[in-house]
């Protein structure tokens, strides 16, 4: 059975960092791409950024460029979420999902339950 469990998630303050995690099990992800996605209230779930397990290549959304790092950890089937210089508006609920697309919900086939993460003023 898959799962991906995310964590790390909470309150801090503009300008702050957080680091999540989302730790991968149930297969073999080597050939799938790990994606963060957000989701504010009322608002739809959005890209935030990718990396490819095998080559490491990173993709970012605009919004989180120069501010979010992705990274994976293979021998603890692992990635990572740095965000630095957290903004009001990065105030969502964070998932991880594996899959085969990139910037597209619908091409991930699996979802962690999320995380919380508040940016207070």
């Amino acid at each position: 059975q898959v799962q991906l469990a995310e964590s790390g998630g909470g309150l801090v303050q503009a300008g702050g960092s957080l680091r999540l995690s989302c730790a991968a099990s149930g297969r073999t992800f080597s050939s799938y791409v790990m994606g963060w996605f957000r989701q504010a209230p009322g608002k739809e779930r959005e890209f935030v950024a990718a990396i490819r397990w095998s080559s490491g290549s990173a993709y970012y959304a605009d919004s989180v460029k120069g501010r979010f790092t992705i990274s994976r950890e293979n021998a603890k089937n692992t990635v990572y979420l740095q965000m630095n210089s957290l903004k009001r508006e990065d105030t969502a609920v964070y998932y991880c999902a594996a899959g085969r697309g990139l910037t597209t919900p619908d091409r991930y086939d699996y979802w962690g339950q999320g995380t919380q993460v508040t940016v207070s003023p």
